[in-house]
Parts: C-alpha cells; sequence; structure tokens
C-alpha cells in the first residue's frame, strides 16, 4: 500500500473510532459505487452520518475542509444515493435522517463539522 494511502487508512480508521466513542455504530468504510465514493458512513439510533474525510499535512493549500467544494459534495450526494439503495434495510425505514459531516485532519489536529452540507 502506497504511503498516501496507508495513510488515509489510518486517519479514516481513527475517525471511525472517534464516532464510535461518540455512540456510533459503522456500517461502511471506503464504500466505492460508480458515482464516487463514502468514505465512513456510521448510524445512530435513526441517524445515518456520511462522513467525508480529508487530511492535509498542513493549512498552506487552504487545510482539509476547504477540499469539499460542491462538485463533490454533489457526488457524495449521488453515492449516498446508490449507498441506499443497495441497504434497504436502512432505505425503506420512514424515520431515517441522513447527515453529511465533514472531519477535516490536518496533521495530527481533527475537527468535525457536523451538518457541513445539505
Amino acid at each position: 500500500m502506497a504511503s498516501n494511502q496507508r495513510r488515509g487508512f489510518l486517519v479514516e480508521r481513527r475517525i471511525a473510532l472517534k464516532y464510535e466513542q461518540s455512540g456510533f455504530v459503522v456500517l461502511d468504510r471506503n464504500w466505492r459505487c460508480q458515482a464516487g465514493e463514502l468514505d465512513v458512513v456510521v448510524m445512530r439510533s435513526a441517524l445515518i452520518v456520511i462522513v467525508e474525510v480529508k487530511w492535509r499535512k498542513s493549512i498552506s493549500y487552504g487545510g482539509a475542509s476547504a477540499a469539499v467544494r460542491l462538485e463533490k459534495q454533489s457526488r457524495i450526494r449521488a453515492a449516498t444515493q446508490a449507498w441506499l439503495l443497495g441497504h434497504p434495510e436502512w432505505s425503506q425505514r420512514n424515520d431515517l435522517s441522513i447527515r453529511f459531516d465533514v472531519a477535516a485532519v490536518t496533521g495530527g489536529n481533527i475537527e468535525i463539522f457536523e451538518r457541513a452540507f445539505e
């Protein structure tokens, strides 16, 4: 595994653990489809959170959260729809809510932006 790939894997694992420590259950990690990829999918009660994980070594190029622009948000939404189609046990629930978070990791600092976009 390449160094950046390994670092990304470790950062995503760290984010998943952070959500687990807050009472969430990890449903998926690095889920891919034609529309795109979902980094981390977690659930607590009737809330599913799609977490986009962005890692940067420093803030020299705007920091990690700056990388989730409208085009990326659109791909995440499309991938979420595909994920839900493949998981009828969740998509057929009437009480389900979806939230999109961004976990920005800059250096060793983690900042989670809940409801980063709709």
